[in-house]
């Protein structure tokens, strides 16, 4: 039976059933069986015709109707002999409107898909508050203010209006789902609205004594609204998603939401008019609030919408502009997923595909592509909501985290290519948010069709026009291009050739162009060409050039005879001449010193490894010296670099005209150079190598005028003694340190025990550091004594390591290691305010005539420490003695350099009061004359002199010259190391005023030297 015969003939039935429960009182119990069970049928019959998708929401609205049906036929059974039975049909009354408004909220989320419509939900809430205040007013309130009624009518009379009013509420919600609600909702929503009208009514007329059988009658409505919609083909659509976004505040709803907020004025004014007050005001404001914040929170979406549509709007430039700028389809992509994901909200899953359409004559598509793709060209850059099952299996693939995927065509209509198709754009997200991307998506997909045809079309343009640029290129290319034949001859020669060849070689053989002695390898190279084997790249042939010069051409070829636009070897020749020359000038810098021409380091490595190898099959010995000048820091500091260098430039001329032929002299750095000898038999060639070195660099060199001395001491070890790279080197270098310690210009041979010895240097320096941290250093004293009446004037602190194992080490075993390291800084800091610490207790307990002054050495690197003024001044002041209290010992290597903050430093150091001496005078390699320039106070003459004037007039003489001439520039003269009477009677005559040496006393602790001070012990002239 059609089924619009069916819906008349049960809209027929259900006329004739009300007609007769208003009409006939005896009947209203069949009437209501009838009109219940005919709409559950109806609703079964409908199930099963049409199978919607999901059976739920239609089987609660079955359920309610049971219950109605069930509760009503109770409520009119009730009797008072079974008070029980009026509350369980009361109780099924009131459970219909949770069961109803359940369905209704179902009927709602499946259209919905569960997606956010706030704007919806708070449409639906505004005009509920309205009708609620209305139904307060006029139904709920009379009933709780009349005293006539009992407690449970007037709970009676609140439960069933607000039941009314929550599927009021529901139905709103069901009606304002996006998109056009379907007929079915239609006859839904009637019935409903029939049964709440009736309730309403009804509740009005109860309260006036009038009749109550409307509530009833209201079902009879609603059981035939719920068949017909049951019967509605488009009772499936209730269940089915809607594929629109969410709709828009329109004028209809705009209207109503408008009469809701309207509802509590007109309930203030008929109240006043009525009864000349206000009994529910509270009610009536509550309500009211409620309404006005409801459309705060609507027009607060309205303004969230409006700024999502500018930030849409703006992604949409940006993403236009970034198309404008794409080049190929892949960054056309880029621009997209970039896009798509801006027009989201924030943090929402996605995933994009750009599927390109394939429309060319040879495009094998699957009939169902074939009519997606018919469709997409009928709807244009329309975007369609479909399943991912729907699409094709590629995209489905990357897509199938996502249950729905935007599906929008890319659609030129006026396309140049013919078909409009370029491709389709693909956006799989939550299904929510893929209705609110719909429009915006439209727009993007014709800005990426647009792009994407605009690069076609560039790519064609490029494509015609690459024929006439490379003809161009080759034609105006410095590169020869030569076309070969089978036989080797020239086919095809680029223009460029005559300037290259200085002839046009087409024509001639190929090998007749190349140099005699490279024809051969030109014959083999084009040969395994042809067999198919790897091109031949960057090869290097001789040809003569234009002027009959001799150039060297960079040859490539390719086996292009298959080409039918070649047919034939392309032969590329380039003039390599000037770029193989300046290459071999960047090997040999690379592998020279570029100061002396010598070999580098890693030149001279590369060799080493290559004389071991050689000796290591013929068993011929090598050999490694390391060469480092002697005090070459020296010149560079009073003669300057410049002449530092030509120094360098000589010795490194001297050493190797020491050497054999086959030996290598290098440059490592700075001044140290290293020779590698190799292919002798014998150790002692090599030691013999470092005498003639020695003897060579013993002849003075003359450089700008200036006669200087390039004395150096020699490291030597040989394959006997290692065999190895890099335990030579290391050898070369401890015997290199030996040669040092045993007094400079020698060589030295590496020995095992070396080793030893420099494992014992770096404990020493280890423990050397671990001790300048603890602070396990004491200070002695020496005094300094007037010759002529033995009387003391100062004392010289000399610094002792206090070893915890070793006891008290001298300063020369440990000085030079402090040097080295840089822990002389703090060392003689410590020194420094030790002793002006100890001179400071010694003014207070001696009388001021006896007061001596302290002699603090400081060695080079903490004089040049910055600050090194302001930390002598802070010393002082802190030890509270004055300036003159304290001389500073220098050496002479301090003074001949040209650096104008040493001088300003001495000078503010010797107006602050600070005395300034000369240590060991006599011993550095300048000239006298810098004593008149310098700021200094006492010259100290070394021991060495001291000792030696007793048997050597010459020695003598030398000493006395030092006295007088200290005494003509006004300095004073402290004598080392007098060891006897002798010494003293020698330099009293010679007019020297100071001395100090163990004649008269051992460096004494501090404590010692104090009570020298009280009792000097008497000296025998």
């Amino acid at each position: 039976m059609p089924t619009r015969l069916v819906a008349a003939l049960f809209g027929g039935w259900m006329v004739v059933l009300g007609i007769l429960f208003a009409s006939v009182h005896a009947l209203q119990m069949p009437v209501r069986v009838l009109a219940g069970g005919s709409a559950l049928a109806v609703i079964i019959l409908a199930l099963r015709r049409y199978t919607p998708d999901r059976r739920g929401p239609w089987q609660l609205l079955a359920a309610t109707v049971v219950v109605s049906s069930v509760g009503a036929i109770s409520y009119n059974a009730e009797s008072d002999s079974v008070p029980a039975l009026t509350v369980i049909a009361t109780v099924l009354l009131i459970a219909v409107y949770p069961m109803l408004a359940a369905a209704l909220a179902l009927f709602a989320r499946h259209r919905t898909s569960g997606r956010r419509d706030r704007g919806g939900l708070l449409d639906a809430l505004t005009l509920t508050s309205g009708v609620a205040l209305l139904a307060w007013t006029f139904v709920i309130g009379p009933h709780i203010r009349d005293p006539s009624m009992s407690t449970g009518d007037v709970w009676l009379a609140i439960v069933f209006p607000i039941c009314d009013l929550i599927c009021l509420a529901v139905l709103a919600r069901l009606l304002i789902a996006s998109g056009r609600p379907p007929f079915a909702a239609a006859w839904l929503a009637a019935g409903i609205l029939a049964m709440l009208a009736a309730d309403m009514v009804n509740s009005l007329v109860a309260s006036h004594s009038a009749p109550t059988f409307l509530a009833s009658f209201g079902r009879i409505p609603f059981y035939a609204a719920v068949g017909l919609a049951a019967l509605d083909p488009t009772m499936t659509a209730m269940t089915r998603p809607t594929l629109v976004g969410p709709s828009e505040l329109g004028r209809v709803r705009l209207a109503l939401l408008t009469l809701a907020s309207l509802v509590a004025p007109a309930v203030l004014v008929f109240q006043v008019g009525l009864n000349g007050e206000v009994p529910d005001i509270y009610v009536i404001a509550a309500l009211s609030a409620l309404t006005f914040l409801l459309v705060l929170a609507r027009m607060a979406g309205v303004m969230a919408s409006n700024r999502l549509a500018v930030t849409r709007e703006r992604g949409l430039r940006e993403a236009s502009a970034a198309l404008v700028s794409a080049a190929d389809s892949d960054e056309v992509a880029e621009a997209v997923r970039r896009s798509v994901a801006a027009l989201l909200p924030a943090d929402t899953p996605h995933r994009v595909v750009l599927a390109m359409a394939f429309t060319g004559p040879d495009a094998q598509v699957s009939p169902e592509a074939a009519a997606q793709n018919a469709l997409d060209r009928r709807a244009g850059t329309a975007a369609r909501l479909v399943a991912v099952r729907d699409v094709d299996w590629a995209v489905a693939t990357r897509l199938n985290q996502f249950a729905m995927v935007l599906r929008c065509p890319l659609v030129l209509a006026d396309r140049p290519g013919g078909d409009p198709l370029v491709g389709v754009l693909h956006v799989g997200a939550p299904t929510w948010a893929l209705l609110d991307l719909q429009q915006a998506l439209e727009v993007l997909a014709t800005q990426v069709a647009l792009a994407l045809e605009r690069i076609v079309l560039s790519q064609e343009v490029i494509r015609r026009n690459s024929e006439a640029y490379f003809r161009t290129l080759v034609m105006n290319t410095s590169d020869v291009i030569l076309i070969v034949d089978d036989e080797n001859r020239v086919r095809y020669a680029s223009p460029s050739a005559v300037h290259v060849l200085g002839t046009d070689p087409a024509g001639l053989l190929l090998p007749e162009l190349i140099h005699p002695g490279d024809r051969q390898r030109l014959d083999e190279v084009l040969a395994t060409v042809r067999v198919g084997d790897s091109p031949a790249e960057g090869l290097d042939f001789r040809a003569l050039g234009r002027r009959r010069t001799e150039v060297l051409l960079e040859m490539h070829c390719r086996d292009l005879r298959t080409d039918p636009t070649v047919a034939g070897m392309v032969v590329t020749l380039r003039d390599v001449t000037e770029r193989r020359r300046l290459e071999r000038e960047l090997i040999h810098q690379a592998f020279h010193d570029s100061l002396t021409g010598l070999a580098n380091r890693t030149l001279f490595a590369d060799r080493l490894q290559h004389a071991l190898a050689r000796g290591a099959r013929d068993g011929s010995v090598v050999g490694v010296l390391f060469i480092d000048l002697d005090d070459f820091k020296i010149v560079n500091d009073t003669l300057g670099h410049a002449v530092g260098d030509q120094l360098l430039i000589a010795v490194a001329e001297r050493i190797s005209a020491a050497l054999r032929a086959d030996d290598t002299a290098a440059r490592l750095g700075g001044d140290e150079f290293a020779a590698l000898v190799e292919n002798v038999q014998d150790p002692g060639a090599v030691e013999e190598t470092a005498t003639r070195i020695l003897a060579a660099l013993a002849e003075p060199i003359i450089v700008d005028g200036a006669t200087l001395q390039a004395n150096a001491s020699v490291g030597i070890t040989t394959t006997p003694e290692a065999d190895n790279a890099d335990e030579l080197l290391r050898q070369a270098d401890l015997a290199l340190y030996v040669a040092k310690g045993a007094g400079k210009n020698r060589w030295r041979r590496y020995q095992n025990h070396l080793h030893s010895a420099m494992v014992e240097r770096l404990e020493l320096r280890s423990a050397l550091d671990h001790a300048v941290n603890e602070g396990h250093f004491v200070l002695h004293y020496q005094p300094i004594v007037k010759l002529a009446g033995d009387d003391v004037v100062g004392f010289e602190a000399l610094v002792r390591w206090d070893h915890p194992t070793r006891g008290i080490i001298a300063p020369d075993q440990f000085i030079e290691v402090a040097e080295e390291s840089g822990l002389i800084v703090p060392m003689g800091r410590w020194v420094l305010d030790q002793a002006l610490h100890t001179v400071a207790q010694w003014w207070r307990i001696l009388p001021r005539v006896r007061r001596p002054y302290v002699s603090v050495n400081v060695s080079v690197r903490q004089f040049r420490q910055q600050g090194f003024v302001d930390q002598v001044r802070a010393s002082l002041e802190f030890a509270g003695v004055p300036p003159h209290a304290l001389m500073l010992e220098i050496t002479e290597t301090l003074l001949m350099g040209d650096d104008e903050k040493i001088w300003t430093d001495l000078a503010t150091l010797r107006d602050l009061g600070v005395k300034i001496a000369i240590d060991d005078f006599g011993t550095g390699y300048s000239s006298l004359g810098y004593l008149r320039q310098r700021p200094i106070d006492v010259l100290k003459i070394d021991k060495m002199f001291i000792d030696d004037m007793l048997g050597d007039t010459q020695q003598l003489a030398l000493v006395s010259g030092i006295v007088s001439l200290a005494q003509s520039l006004g300095l004073t003269v402290v004598a080392e190391g007098i060891e006897d009477a002798r010494h003293k009677r020698i330099l009293t005559r010679l007019g020297c005023p100071l001395g100090q040496g163990y004649f008269y006393s051992e460096p004494m602790e501090a404590t010692e030297a104090l009570s020298w001070l009280r009792n000097p012990i008497p000296v025998a002239a």
